[in-house]
């Protein structure tokens, strides 16, 4: 005999876990706007701060997804984890110069969160260079380029990481323009 009943508590507790889900995950995306807000205004003590609070919220929200196989792949935990990789590339690469690894993440997470770094980067190469700081925008464009030859040797299809990734390729053609600009200026 066919368990109807079963069936529907399983319902109800996948539907309860995704609305908790859903709301973390929008915790992670504030935190992690916050974090690349304050990096791009110079604040890198408020960023670290809340470096700490977007890893606790991280925890917090793998805890749900993991806990129900099928929460994992749903569409908050999966923007607000790559929004969240971004965050962290952003923060770390504006440290030290360099992109890190981030441990206990999905290699798709961290690729989407990376195809969305360059944005951040022109952001951040557009306030340097009003500041004169060529070598740092040279940096940038390096860091860009790099992303962009690394995006191409996969085969992502026509899926959302090959728009991001073919977004990139425009975030470098900025930054060519900004340093061609910058060159000219002397």
């Amino acid at each position: 005999m066919v368990n109807f009943e079963l069936m529907q508590k399983e319902l109800l507790a996948y539907d309860a876990n995704r609305e908790k889900l859903i709301k973390k995950g929008r915790d992670l995306l504030k935190l992690s706007k916050l974090v690349i807000y304050a990096v791009h205004r110079s604040e890198m003590d408020k960023a670290a701060g809340l470096l700490v609070d977007m890893e606790k919220c991280r925890g917090e929200l793998d805890i749900i997804a993991l806990g129900a196989a099928r929460l994992s792949f749903e569409g908050s935990y999966k923007a607000a984890i790559s929004e969240y990789v971004e965050a962290v590339l952003y923060l770390r690469f504006v440290e030290t110069g360099e992109l890190v690894a981030i441990e206990g993440v999905s290699s798709v997470h961290y690729l989407l969160g990376l195809a969305d770094l360059p944005g951040e980067l022109v952001r951040r190469a557009v306030y340097l260079a009003s500041k004169g700081e060529k070598d740092s925008v040279g940096l940038i464009r390096e860091a860009v380029e790099m992303i962009y030859g690394k995006m191409l040797e996969f085969n992502f299809g026509n899926g959302e990481l090959r728009k991001k990734s073919d977004g990139i390729k425009y975030s470098l053609n900025k930054l060519e323009d900004l340093m061609l600009e910058l060159k000219l200026r002397g």
